[in-house]
């Protein structure tokens, strides 16, 4: 389980991305899309178009971390986009989407469920 400070900064790419994409392509991302500056030490956390993939990136001052998770079955349960590229997430917010929590009802989501 990760675990992630009060403080940190997260941001949630809306948009679904090619998962083929790692350290390069995801860096491009932050910076070009969600405007953000991937130097800063934010977390940043895309998916696939099928919502069954999460990759994020962080720079931890040293280097880049890029972070994968497949499911086996079912879909993560993805805010939807209100005319932005990216949400900022609270680290718990973070960590019940991880965990198959449907951020909108507030339960959580039977993986099977589309």
């Amino acid at each position: 389980m990760l675990t992630f400070a009060a403080s940190q900064r997260i941001y949630l790419a809306v948009e679904p991305v090619d998962m083929r994409k790692q350290f390069n392509g995801l860096w491009a991302l932050a910076a070009e899309k969600l405007r953000e500056d991937p130097f800063g030490g934010s977390l940043f956390v895309f998916t696939n178009k099928d919502r069954d993939r999460v990759k994020m990136l962080l720079w931890d001052g040293s280097g880049v971390w890029v972070l994968a998770k497949r499911l086996e079955k079912g879909r993560f349960s993805w805010p939807l986009a209100n005319g932005s590229a990216k949400l900022h997430l609270e680290p718990a917010a973070l960590t019940m989407l991880l965990s198959g929590i449907d951020l909108k009802d507030g339960c959580k989501k039977a993986w099977y469920e589309r």
